[in-house]
Order: C-alpha cells, then sequence, then structure tokens
C-alpha cells in the first residue's frame, strides 16, 4: 500500500456507572446470571484450535463464593507447550509479512467491539472470576483494555514514524523489525486489562506470543481470546495455555526461539524467570527482552498540610478499592499527629462502614473476596501476626472468613515502629500499615520522606498529600526513585492509559510503562539503512594528494 496513513487518535473510553434502574446495570446483571448458569471449558487455544489441556484438571470459582465452580481448566504439559511454540512459528511469516494497517485494524476492532457488544461479556466474567464490584470491573476489564488497543496503535504507529536524518547523497532510513522467535506473556489475576495487553502489545507490532493467563484469571481471559478472534486475530499468532505454568518453565524459558517475557505478577516470580534466562543465556538465538511490572509496597505520606476531608477518601479508596489487590494500592501511609487527630475517628468509622460480599448477586457493594485460599491465607497471618506485635494497635478490621468466600476486612493497623514488617512486606490484601509522626518540628518531616523513600525494596507508586508547595516540592525530590507513579494530593491507584503510563523500578520492575511508546520499543528489533545513491569511483582521499 503506497500510503502514509494516519491511524484515529485514540480517546479513553468513557467509564459507566451502573446507576441502580440504568439500562449497563441490567444488561450486566443478565450476563452475570449467564455466565454464571454455564460451567465452562476453559480450553487451550493453539494455531486457532480450541482444546483442552492435557495435565492436571483445576476448578475455577468464585471467590466470593468458592463452592460455585465457574468452569474447569487442565495444566498445560510440555506437549502442549511445544504445541503452542511451534503454531507461533508457523503463523510468525504471514503475521509479520502483514502490513502495520492491517494489524492495527484487528486491535482497533478488538476495542470498539468490547466498547460495545463485548463489554458486558469482560465485564461480568471478571465480576464473577475475580471478585470485582462492577465499577472496578468497569475501570479495568472495559474502559482500560480499550484504551491499551487504541493508543497502543496509536504510539506504535508514532514509533514507526521515527527516523533519522539523511545527508547528500544519502537516504537513511529505520525499519522496526519483529522480534526473530516468540514472546511468553505471563500475566496476572487481578487485571482482566494487563491480561489482555501483555499478549497483544508484541504482537501489534508483528511478534507471535505464547501467552500463559493466571489460572484465576482464566474465564475473563478465555473470552479476552474469543474477541480476539471475533475481531479478526490469524490463527497461531496469539497462542493460549493454560494452568500452573511449570510446564512453560520447562519448555519456553528454555526455549532457542525465546525472543522476550512480558510478566506482570510477584517480585519473587519475575526473579525466577530472569535467572532462569540467565542460566540458559548460551542457549538463545537472540537475548531475550525481559519487560516485568511486579509487586509494590505503596505509600501515602501526608505533610501537616494536607487537606483534611479528603484524607479518608483518599486512603480507604487507595488501600480498599478491590481488596487492596491492584499492584498499586495503598498499603502504608503517614499521618502527621495533628491530622490523624482530627480524622482518625471518623476514617475508621468509614473503614467499618465499607459493605462487601457477593459482588456478582448484589452490586452495590464496594468490595468482593481476596482472590483464593493461598491469598486468604497470607492476610489472615499477617493479621495475627498485627494482633501479638507490641508496636502494632489493629484500630479496625481485623477478622476474616472463608466460610463462604475468602473474606478479609478491610483492617487498619497503627503501628510506631516504621521499619516494622508492615511497612516493607506486600501483603496484597485490604491492610494499611499507618505510622503516626509528630510534626511540631518540620525536621520531623524530612525525616519521614527519608525513611519512607528506602525502607521498602519497592518503587512503583507513591503519593503526597499537601497544600504546602515547598513540601511538595520536598517529598518530590526525596522521593523521586522510590515510586515509578507519582501523585499529588490523590490515591496512588487508577494509572489511565495515554495520561499516566504505569510502572515502577527496583524490585517493582524494569519501568517499561504500560501504555506508552516505551513499551512497544521493547517489542521491536530495528534496522537501520543506509542507501547510497552515488557510490565512489575512487578509494583516495583529499588528504592523500
Amino acid at each position: 500500500m503506497d500510503a502514509v496513513t494516519r491511524t484515529p487518535g485514540p480517546v479513553n473510553e468513557p467509564v459507566k456507572q451502573y446507576q441502580p434502574g440504568s439500562h449497563e446495570r441490567a444488561v450486566l446483571e443478565s450476563k452475570i446470571k449467564e455466565l454464571a448458569g454455564q460451567r465452562a471449558e476453559l480450553s487451550m487455544t493453539i494455531g486457532g484450535r480450541q482444546q483442552m489441556a492435557t495435565g492436571e484438571v483445576i476448578d475455577v470459582v468464585q471467590p466470593h463464593n468458592r463452592t460455585h465452580v465457574l468452569g474447569q481448566l487442565a495444566n498445560a504439559t510440555s506437549v502442549d507447550v511445544a504445541a503452542a511454540i511451534y503454531a507461533a512459528k508457523q503463523a510468525a511469516p504471514g503475521w509479520r509479512a502483514l502490513d502495520f494497517d492491517d494489524r492495527a485494524a484487528i486491535f482497533l476492532r478488538a476495542a470498539d467491539l468490547l466498547a460495545g457488544p463485548w463489554r458486558a461479556t469482560l465485564n461480568a466474567a471478571t465480576i464473577l472470576g475475580q471478585s470485582k464490584s462492577p465499577y472496578q470491573a468497569e475501570i479495568d476489564a472495559a474502559c482500560e483494555l480499550i484504551d491499551f488497543w487504541r493508543y497502543n496503535v496509536h504510539f506504535a504507529r508514532r514509533l514507526l514514524s521515527e527516523q533519522p536524518e539523511s545527508g547528500p547523497g544519502v537516504w537513511n532510513r529505520m525499519e522496526y523489525r519483529p522480534l526473530e522467535g516468540f514472546v511468553l506473556a505471563i500475566t496476572p489475576f487481578n487485571f482482566t486489562s494487563i491480561a489482555g495487553n501483555l499478549p497483544t502489545a508484541p504482537a501489534l507490532l508483528g511478534d507471535v506470543v505464547v501467552w500463559k493467563p493466571s489460572p484465576t484469571q482464566q474465564l475473563a481471559a478465555h473470552y479476552i481470546m474469543r474477541l480476539l478472534e471475533a475481531a479478526g486475530l490469524p490463527p497461531g499468532v496469539i497462542n493460549l495455555v493454560t494452568g500452573d505454568g511449570q510446564a512453560v518453565s520447562q519448555v519456553a524459558l528454555t526455549h532457542p526461539d525465546l525472543a522476550g517475557i512480558h510478566f506482570t505478577g510477584s517480585t519473587g516470580t519475575f526473579q525466577h524467570l530472569w535467572r532462569t534466562v540467565g542460566e540458559n543465556i548460551a542457549r538463545y538465538r537472540n537475548y531475550p527482552r525481559l519487560v516485568g511490572e511486579t509487586g509494590g509496597k505503596d505509600f501515602v505520606i501526608a505533610h501537616p498540610s494536607a487537606d483534611r476531608q479528603s484524607l479518608a477518601a483518599t486512603l480507604i479508596r487507595g488501600a480498599f478499592e478491590y481488596q487492596g489487590q491492584k499492584c498499586s494500592a495503598a498499603s502504608r501511609a503517614y499521618v502527621p499527629e495533628s491530622v490523624w487527630k482530627a480524622t482518625r475517628d471518623d476514617f475508621l468509622a468509614q473503614v467499618d462502614s465499607l459493605t462487601m460480599g457477593d459482588v456478582a448477586s448484589d452490586l452495590s457493594l464496594f468490595m468482593g473476596a481476596v482472590i483464593d485460599a493461598r491469598a486468604f491465607a497470607k492476610h489472615a497471618a499477617a493479621i495475627d501476626r498485627a494482633r501479638h506485635t507490641a508496636t502494632i494497635n489493629v484500630l479496625a478490621g481485623g477478622s476474616y472468613d472463608d466460610t463462604t468466600g475468602f473474606f478479609v476486612r478491610p483492617t487498619v493497623l497503627e503501628c510506631t515502629d516504621p521499619a516494622d514488617e508492615v511497612f516493607t512486606t506486600e501483603y496484597f490484601g485490604p491492610i494499611l500499615a499507618v505510622h503516626v509522626y509528630p510534626d511540631d518540628d518540620p525536621a520531623t518531616y524530612a525525616a519521614i520522606l527519608a525513611q519512607a523513600a528506602d525502607v521498602a525494596p519497592y518503587a512503583l507508586t507513591g503519593s503526597v498529600l499537601a497544600t504546602d508547595r515547598h513540601a511538595i516540592a520536598q517529598a518530590t525530590e526525596a522521593l523521586r526513585y522510590s515510586a515509578g507513579n507519582f501523585y499529588i494530593n490523590d490515591k496512588p491507584t487508577g494509572a489511565i492509559v495515554g495520561q499516566q503510563p504505569f510502572g515502577g523500578a527496583r524490585a517493582s520492575g524494569t519501568d517499561d510503562k504500560a501504555g506508552s511508546v516505551l513499551n512497544l520499543i521493547r517489542w521491536v528489533s530495528a534496522r537501520a539503512i543506509k542507501e547510497l545513491f552515488v557510490p565512489p569511483a575512487d578509494y583516495r582521499y583529499p588528504h592523500m594528494g
């Protein structure tokens, strides 16, 4: 095609509110009942064919109603993973040969399908399988994934148009080639949008992908795959394998054609992946690209000048939305004594009033359940430890119950020791540690900033609450390397594609900023081409005369 096209200008997808009596709420309730009444066969998709894996069968349940089985998957075996890699390699030549516009059109169509007829399906699957409230599902499974697909096309076009200068008689140009081999996408349970973005971002640039979703997110992942097929994704471009990932580690991580890993999950898992790649570095045809967003111990630091009326809402939304299972969730807060005295009782009363339960049956609830039994046990142990630690007072919550679902009440821990585990260890649940510091001496604020900056190994998100501009500037500088996404007078969650590219460094990942050109550039291999129009006829230079 002899044309330099212009892709549609991206705009963030409007968020539906699902008020009682609204049309979108009625549609969503109907779809929830429909999916809950099925027992889905959560198959792999290899070379465009749906097939059950051949390993151990695993039930996928509702976290808030753990006896209700939504579907079944099976662990992929080494043979299954090898078949997925083979299918990807077979699809690679045809996918690379497609013009960028043709690849982009598939994902733009997927975005429009999700904005329209597929919206309720993906939101309902996320509510049922991941225990999200309607609003949390909407901003994730619908809006953010739509935004990823639209903005990725926009940023990819901008990347491809980046070209070098040319001097007289020379034409220099840059070609952005897909990576040789396949990209391994390993996606988490907590965001359907991340599960959709990690395999599709490399695919947009012409890469072929083996995708291993989290088993606890498999219901929504299943429908993402069906949506991509409906949008026209050719067979074999993205191959979905199911299960716990052991076979993926054994086969894909050691395969000579591993070209890259696109990962979101725990710090420990990402370090395992990196270590395995290092141990096998001599086996690969190219050095694999490693892109990961991992854990966080995200902070809110309030200055004495902070707006006291907004503190409770900031902490509640930042710490307890989606049961604190966002990578960016606030899990530690530092509050000056004067502000704490004025806001403490109201804040704790609001925390204790937060509604929790079966989010699929009651769409008005604020919170659902944590994702599974392992997460429940981790949070229960953390709360029990806090109750038996002299420097910690449990001010709100502190209870848990897995009788019907994996429910952990939103918990506030006041701790006098800012170096305690509750400020350094990622629990990934609805547990907020609060350290109250004296604010009669301005030097104390500087000391709090310095201590909070480095007490945890992570550097994902954080925020400062202040109206004093000097205090804001002081925090921004002191915390420069402590958060890849830094917020001023806002909660540390809710990054929007195209507005706040997301990612952190240190133990939080490679900071390749999902939802930006910085991420997409990792999935291409650039080739610089120089064409000389009139080659020299004499080897000698003027200085040789």
